[in-house]
């Protein structure tokens, strides 16, 4: 009898189920126990891979979809990789609205993976028709046959973090963690996890991530938009110059807001301490337990869980590039030696 064949059926089916992985040494100095959900994990290495396929699906479950139609979506770049891998598999054409503010590596990677790709201005507010959100509703009403997936405004991108995210780190911690960190861009990522985990024990922290010139912490905390909040960052992926349906803020605890430069370094500090190499947004996220460290969050039974959203190599151009980081006047505070270069004699 022959032996059978132990393969996968498409790449798909590898979506979800990441690792958690302890942190050791770069919590040295903080009180308590930190965990970090490694997403880079997934086949399109990032956590945008599981609301790509899970809206996807609910769309052909409802019969919106239909072969050979076309997929439209506003993306700073991992949405749009993970619904260009799932429209390839799944035989879709993918149009995608992208931030002029996405890294050079996303924008060729996403046309690598067959998408067409519109490169939109970055700093422009998002009623304004060149911004990524009005060029993507254009592209939709003038395209045939086409779904716009719409993250910023749809339920689905909160379910899919309910059914798959949440419960994966309940079951992970055996129901022991005390907090959960995310960074809030959509908010599906932090909303749908924390719907779950707040339904298990009502008592969990979250804590989410916000960037300077972003206007959700002022929001969740006044219910107030604010415009004056609103002014140019580096960081992809994080912080929003609108309020997100998909971001549930009454189950959001406490947000805290991060730098670019500190962002940038913690990332940095993460491969070398732990030999994690993860994004930008990974680096916000554990720069944010930093801080609510500082404010004394955690003591030393807290039980810590943060969503590390995608994988470094995205950013090669950009926060692993000593260029880029002198360039943006980063390496200005810290050591010379990071910034050395080998002269060719």
């Amino acid at each position: 009898m022959k032996e059978e064949i132990k393969a996968y059926n498409t790449i798909l089916d590898l979506i979800g189920n990441t690792p958690l992985i302890k942190l050791n040494r770069i919590t040295n100095d903080i009180a308590g126990n930190f965990y970090a959900k490694v997403e880079a994990f997934n086949p399109g290495h990032s956590t945008k891979d599981r609301i790509a396929l899970y809206i996807i699906e609910e769309a052909e479950k409802r019969g919106i979809l239909k072969p050979g139609d076309t997929i439209i979506e506003t993306t700073s770049g991992n949405t749009g990789f993970s619904l260009a891998m799932v429209s390839i598999i799944k035989g879709y054409n993918c149009i995608l609205a992208v931030s002029s503010k996405s890294s050079k590596d996303k924008i060729d990677m996403l046309r690598t993976m067959g998408a067409k790709v519109y490169v939109c201005p970055a700093h422009v507010s998002a009623d304004d028709p060149r911004s990524y959100y009005n060029v993507a509703k254009r592209l939709h009403e003038e395209t045939k046959g086409s779904v716009y997936i719409n993250q910023y405004f749809n339920d689905l991108n909160i379910d899919a973090h309910y059914k798959s995210t949440g419960p994966e780190i309940w079951e992970q911690t055996g129901g022991q963690i005390t907090h959960l960190v995310a960074c809030s861009g959509t908010g599906g990522t932090i909303s749908g996890t924390a719907r779950f985990l707040k339904e298990k024990n009502p008592n969990i922290k979250i804590l989410g991530v916000d960037a300077f010139g972003s206007v959700l912490k002022k929001y969740h905390e006044t219910k107030e938009f604010d415009n004056n909040e609103i002014y140019p960052y580096r960081i992809e992926g994080l912080g929003k110059n609108l309020i997100p349906t998909a971001t549930d803020f009454d189950i959001i605890d406490e947000f805290v807001k991060v730098s670019d430069e500190d962002s940038a370094h913690t990332a940095r500090e993460l491969a070398k301490t732990e030999g994690l190499f993860v994004g930008y947004t990974s680096g916000a996220a554990f720069q944010a337990v930093k801080q609510f460290a500082e404010l004394g969050v955690f003591d030393e039974n807290s039980n810590v869980v943060i969503i590390f959203p995608d994988h470094g190599s995205r950013y090669m151009s950009k926060i692993y590039s000593d260029d880029w980081m002198n360039e943006q006047g980063f390496f200005d505070s810290i050591n010379s030696e990071e910034v050395q270069k080998i002269e060719i004699i």
